[in-house]
C-alpha cells in the first residue's frame, strides 16, 4: 500500500511498444500541434491586429484560439518528449500541473462557447439591443467570468484529486494526466469526495447545454421568419461555424466520458483521447476562416503583410 506522499512520479500510457511507432506518434503529435498553433496563432494575431474585427464575436474568438493553445500546449509537448526519449515518466508536481491548467483551458472553452450562443442569439433574435447588451464592457466581463469560472474549477478539482490518498501504483492509462485516471488510483472510497464535486461540474455542464439548446431553438425560429432566403441563409452562416464547433468539442467530449466499458480496450480509449483532447483545438481555426469572409481576409492580409516584410 503506497500514498500520495511516497509517489514521486507517474507513468503514463505507453503510446507505443516500437521504435518506429514511437516516432509515428512523435511525428503525429508535432504535425497536429504545428497546425494548431498555427491556425490558432493567425487567428489570435488577425483579430488583436484588424481593428474592423473588434467586435464581440471576434473577441469571444480570440479567447477561444486562446484556450485552444492552451489545450495543445498542457498535454501535447510532454507526449511527444516521451515518445521521442522512449520514457513514461512524469513527476507529481509536473501531473498536477497538467491536470491544473488542462481542467482551466477546457472549462474556460466550455463557457466561452456558451457566450459566444448567447452572442449568436442577441444577434439575431435582438438585434436592436445588440451594442447594449454586448458592449465592450459586457464583453470583458464575460470573458473574464468564463477564465476565473476555469480557473476557479481547476483549483478546486486539482487540490481535492491530489489530496486523495493513492493506494493503486502510479500508472495512468492516458497520455496525459487526467482526474478519471488518478481516481482509479485512489484509496477505495477516499475519491467520493471528488465524485461529488464533478457531480456539480456535470450540473453546471448540463446548465450551460441546456441554455445553448434553447437558443438555438429561438434563434432557428427567428431565422425562419426572416422573409428573404437570402437574409435567412446570412443568418444561418453566422452561426454554422459555432455550431460545428460546439458540437465536435461535446460529441468528442460525451464520448470518451460516456462510452459503455464493454467496447473499452487501449488502442480505443487512446484515440478518442487524441480525438477530444487534440483535434478541436486544431480544427477550429478552420471551421471559423472557412466560413468567415472578414475573418479570412483579415488572415490573408497578415500572412502577406509577413510575407512582403521578410
Amino acid at each position: 500500500m503506497s500514498n500520495s506522499s511516497s509517489i514521486s512520479h507517474f507513468l503514463l500510457l505507453a503510446l507505443a511498444d516500437t521504435r518506429q511507432l514511437q516516432l509515428l506518434h512523435f511525428c503525429l503529435f508535432l504535425g497536429i500541434s504545428l497546425a494548431a498553433l498555427l491556425g490558432n496563432g493567425l487567428i489570435i494575431s488577425a483579430v488583436a491586429c484588424g481593428h474592423h474585427l473588434h467586435t464581440p464575436m471576434f473577441f469571444f474568438l480570440l479567447n477561444l484560439g486562446l484556450t485552444d493553445l492552451g489545450c495543445i500546449c498542457t498535454t501535447v509537448p510532454k507526449a511527444m518528449h516521451n515518445s521521442l526519449w522512449d520514457t513514461r515518466n512524469i513527476s507529481y508536481t509536473g501531473c498536477a500541473a497538467q491536470v491544473f491548467f488542462f481542467v482551466v483551458f477546457i472549462s474556460a472553452e466550455y463557457f466561452l462557447l456558451t457566450i459566444m450562443c448567447y452572442d449568436r442569439y442577441v444577434s439575431i433574435c435582438k438585434p436592436l439591443h445588440y451594442g447594449t447588451l454586448l458592449s465592450s464592457r459586457a464583453c470583458a466581463h464575460m470573458a473574464a467570468a468564463a477564465w476565473a469560472s476555469g480557473f476557479l474549477h481547476a483549483l478546486l478539482h486539482t487540490s481535492n484529486t491530489f489530496s486523495l490518498p493513492l493506494c493503486h501504483g502510479n500508472a495512468l492509462g492516458q497520455f496525459f494526466c487526467e482526474i478519471p485516471q488518478i481516481l482509479k488510483l485512489s484509496c477505495s472510497k477516499s475519491y467520493l469526495r471528488e465524485l461529488g464535486l464533478m457531480a456539480v461540474s456535470v450540473c453546471l455542464g448540463v446548465g450551460c447545454f441546456v441554455f445553448i439548446v434553447f437558443s438555438y431553438v429561438q434563434i432557428f425560429r427567428a431565422v425562419l421568419r426572416i422573409p428573404s432566403e437570402q437574409g435567412r441563409h446570412k443568418a444561418f452562416s453566422t452561426c454554422l461555424p459555432h455550431l460545428a464547433v460546439l458540437s465536435l468539442f461535446l460529441s468528442t467530449g460525451f464520448f470518451v466520458n460516456l462510452k459503455p466499458p464493454s467496447i473499452s480496450s487501449p488502442s480505443l480509449d487512446l484515440s478518442l483521447s487524441v480525438l477530444y483532447s487534440m483535434v478541436p483545438p486544431a480544427l477550429n481555426p478552420l471551421i471559423y476562416s472557412l466560413r468567415n469572409q472578414e475573418l479570412k481576409a483579415a488572415v490573408w492580409r497578415l500572412m502577406t503583410r509577413q510575407f512582403q516584410e521578410h
